[in-house]
């Protein structure tokens, strides 16, 4: 009997990632991100940005996705060094292009992920810079009535350091999310996550101001009454952007660092409450942390706070 010769089955040709097509994975795997792995828009931005970058380096070295070793893997990774990046975002670059090649394995384009054997980058715990009380004050009034905005700007300031917003979360600040008779706001957070944080009275006064006296002008402008708290001047919602250089203008006004950010306030407003003998889980609900360990860090802000433990505490003090 004479056997059959069975031609040998072809690998089906698979697109390489170069030029044009290396952009068109960037893009669909862009959308995988924000559809089936359902990330918060500015993770799926920082995402981008990342492997954006990461094609950038690819484009220096002339080199192809499925040509690389994890050598030089490892080469970008000191690239992104000599960017003198901070040790945070070039581990979200690198945790980036893991999943960037494990979607690429997904669809059949590469048939390992070498970014996994990628190491991670130890993060030191860096103590945040924190305001004090007296600052805070000198800050907190230097819009004057010369300034563009000095009502929606005393507003803005106010609100960043009475509820430990983030930037993004106050830029997203919607009027209903604002209970201020009942001394309260309602901040989105991170995932969508909401969480209740409590106003003060001066926070509540300058808001209320703003909201009679300046935000009505401002909404003239918009095409559509805006639901946004803080507008910019065309009656749109002020971007993060925005709410970061008027940070800057009124901390250089203030003599303050200009290294002071939004975030400054966020995190003088944790380490105040602490000072202040609020609970730890108190802060961290406040903050909106996942975890009681990202809220620990303002206890080694707080050096006063702990004396005073000690001293109280301490059989020996």
């Amino acid at each position: 009997m004479s056997r059959l010769k069975l031609k040998p089955q072809l690998k089906p040709l698979r697109p390489k990632l170069v030029g044009d097509n290396s952009a068109r994975w960037s893009a669909a795997f862009v959308d995988y991100l924000r559809s089936e792995c359902h990330l918060a828009e500015n993770s799926v931005v920082a995402y981008q940005r990342d492997i954006r970058r990461f094609q950038q380096w690819l484009a220096a070295t002339e080199r192809q996705i499925p040509e690389l070793s994890i050598r030089e893997l490892s080469d970008f990774v000191g690239w992104l060094h000599e960017q003198q990046l901070a040790p945070a975002s070039i581990a979200r670059h690198i945790v980036g292009v893991r999943m960037f090649f494990r979607y690429l394995q997904l669809e059949g384009i590469l048939h390992e992920n070498l970014a996994e054997l990628l190491g991670s980058q130890k993060l030191w715990q860096r103590i945040p810079e924190v305001l004090s009380p007296t600052m805070v004050q000198r800050f907190l009034e230097c819009p004057r009535p010369h300034d563009a905005f000095p009502r929606r700007d005393r507003a803005l300031l106010e609100l960043l350091y009475a509820t430990g917003c983030r930037a993004s979360e106050l830029s997203n600040l919607q009027c209903r999310d604002l209970h201020l008779s009942d001394g309260y706001c309602l901040c989105h957070g991170k995932g969508g996550k909401q969480r209740l944080t409590p106003l003060g009275r001066a926070a509540r006064e300058a808001v209320q101001d703003y909201l009679e006296n300046e935000r009505p002008v401002l909404a003239e402008s918009a095409a559509s009454p805006p639901e946004w708290v803080i507008l910019s001047r065309r009656g749109r919602r002020l971007r993060r952007e925005a709410i970061w250089e008027l940070v800057k203008k009124y901390a250089r006004r203030a003599g303050i660092p200009e290294s002071i950010s939004p975030h400054s306030l966020r995190h003088s407003f944790a380490t105040h409450l602490l000072a202040g003998g609020a609970d730890l889980r108190q802060v961290q609900e406040m903050l909106g942390h996942a975890s009681i360990q990202t809220t620990q860090i303002y206890t080694h802000v707080d050096q006063s706070r702990l004396k005073r433990v000690h001293q109280t505490f301490h059989p020996r003090a």
